[in-house]
């Protein structure tokens, strides 16, 4: 059998755009030989609709969409992911299906049976599980039929434990099968890709057959898609992964003999392979990039500080948009230094984005101004600091307004975790590129990014001297972040320990952090979570990010 992999970039309900693609990549694959196409998890509407399945005529509309599909689809069979109207009256509204299509007809459908409802998933809240996997018959060949998480049930996956006992791959490894299939919609995470790869050729080799995975690729929303879609014959051995990051079409050819595996040709592609810092910045780009086209932006800007956070933003813009469509824009108030300013001026330079200079002291002026007599008597503080910020705010804002281009902000998890950000100042914008990226981490993708521009001949973007000086937020003189927090190397490790691991104040204390530190740091999270759900949606790129992952209440008490 020869298999097409589709994995392809869509955009949530545009059923119309959507359907072309899709008829596009099976028409391009068809030709190529193969004898069946696979599609990921709910390709027809996008990955995840969330409550526009509560829209009265949505999932109609997606029915339709696949009935107008299904008739383009010939003598080649195809898996499409679509949502499925559950008629019988009893449990939610929705399957989450593979529909099987062939000669003009969907013959069958196969549904999802395990239904994820942790970190950024809720899909119990509109679908309905299958008691079992679907096992299709087509030409003579028994196919099981998963989609994305009913492969997830690996003794090394912790949220195995959800579906009490409920395995789809071992049901279907009580039949003897040809082939399995799976079709998902897995969104990317740091060195997620090799637990995937794990999953699929353990599955392979306990089923004793070929496993073809099919992954989604692109943006949506905060949900970035690496595709690395893979094929694994009945021994465990990959076969052929696809592209990272990127849409890819192929068609693998696949020996169904069950003697057949030692023999087969492996053609693993070098993209499948992780590199940490290389998959992140790959991440970010496609997440921006996509997130801005998506929306109906062609150009953008960021507010360059001189520091090591916006320059990393204005990198990652210039990747994902092009230089044409970016514009770096300097604000220095009247204790900005010149080293911050100069910066700023040859990042933009070697980037080749346009450059715009806004002093702010006058503006700024005036806001003191206006508020002295409301002021009097009270002692200078961090508020008439975030003056500063928010006129930088204002400015961003009517620049966007003006242009019509997308306003990135510069924060990064370190900063967002610990309210060390101005609301309505730094925070304005319509996407937060980095705001799952801890600060240790932007200075290591800063030294990445300046040697992967050298290796490729190129001039390194971000000058050395933002690398090397102390991190400052410049709204006082001589301010410098550890003035007002730790080290960044150790307020990131009790960050990931408290945000990501969930310990408490005293197991955190117990991995050598001192007891006093982790106790404000805990407090600073807790009451910066105000700000954090004002903030614009942010990129994920770790296992729990802050956003719709993580749901955390603004108000509680609770302080173990």
């Amino acid at each position: 059998m020869r298999l097409g992999l589709a994995q392809i970039n869509t955009i949530v309900g545009d059923l119309p755009g959507n359907r072309r693609k899709i008829l596009e990549a099976y028409s391009k694959l068809v030709a190529d030989g193969a004898e069946l196409v696979l599609f990921p998890e709910l390709i027809v509407c996008g990955y995840p609709p969330r409550d526009l399945l509560f829209k009265k005529n949505f999932a109609t509309d997606v029915q339709e969409s696949l009935a107008i599909i299904k008739q383009s689809i010939g003598n080649v069979p195809a898996l499409i992911g679509t949502i499925e109207i559950n008629t019988t009256g009893v449990g939610r509204p929705f399957y989450n299906s593979a529909a099987f299509c062939h000669q003009g007809k969907v013959v069958s459908y196969a549904r999802k049976c395990l239904l994820p409802t942790y970190d950024v998933f809720d899909e119990d809240r509109y679908f309905e599980p299958a008691p079992k996997a679907t096992i299709i018959v087509h030409d003579g060949k028994k196919i099981g039929v998963t989609i994305c998480e009913d492969i997830w049930t690996h003794p090394m996956i912790n949220t195995r434990g959800l579906y009490h006992g409920l395995d789809p791959v071992k049901q279907l490894a009580q039949t003897r099968l040809d082939l399995m299939v799976n079709l998902s919609a897995s969104p990317w995470h740091n060195e997620k890709g090799n637990i995937r790869q794990t999953l699929v050729t353990d599955a392979a080799f306990e089923l004793d057959c070929p496993v073809a995975y099919v992954n989604a690729v692109g943006g949506n929303d905060e949900l970035i898609f690496d595709g690395r879609s893979l094929v694994s014959d009945a021994s465990g051995h990959v076969l052929m992964g696809l592209a990272a990051f990127a849409e890819d079409l192929r068609v693998v050819p696949l020996n169904l003999d069950p003697q057949a595996s030692a023999n087969q040709e492996r053609q693993v592609a070098s993209s499948y392979i992780e590199s940490n810092m290389a998959d992140i910045f790959s991440a970010l780009r496609l997440g921006l990039k996509d997130y801005a086209q998506k929306s109906g932006f062609k150009k953008s800007l960021v507010a360059l500080s001189g520091g090591i956070d916006s320059a990393i933003v204005g990198v990652l813009a210039v990747a994902a948009l092009g230089a044409e469509n970016v514009t770096g824009v300097s604000l220095p108030s009247a204790i900005s230094s010149q080293h911050s300013k100069d910066d700023a001026k040859a990042l933009a330079k070697t980037l080749g984005i346009a450059y715009l200079e806004i002093p702010i002291a006058e503006s700024v002026a005036c806001a003191e101004l206006a508020l002295k007599p409301a002021f009097t008597g009270k002692t200078p503080d961090v508020t008439e600091e975030n003056i500063q910020a928010r006129v930088r705010g204002v400015l961003m804002m009517a620049l966007s307004n003006k242009f019509g281009a997308l306003l990135l902000t510069t924060g990064n998890k370190s900063e967002m975790a610990v309210g060390y950000c101005t609301l309505y100042g730094d925070m304005c914008g319509g996407l937060a590129v980095i705001s799952d990226l801890y600060k240790t981490q932007v200075y290591s993708l800063a030294r990445w990014i300046n040697e992967d521009a050298r290796l490729h001949g190129k001039e390194a973007p971000i000058p050395q001297s933002t690398i090397d000086k102390p991190p400052s937020a410049e709204l006082r003189p001589d301010q410098k972040d550890q003035d007002s927090l730790p080290e960044y190397s150790i307020l990131d490790g009790i960050l990931k320990a408290c945000i990501e691991d969930g310990l408490s104040r005293k197991a955190i204390t117990a991995l050598g952090f001192d007891a006093a530190l982790v106790d404000d740091i805990v407090k600073k999270i807790d009451r910066s979570e105000y700000k954090r759900k004002q903030a614009a949606p942010g990129l994920k790129i770790t296992p729990l990010a802050f956003g719709v992952g993580r749901r955390i209440p603004i108000v509680h008490g609770y302080t173990n």
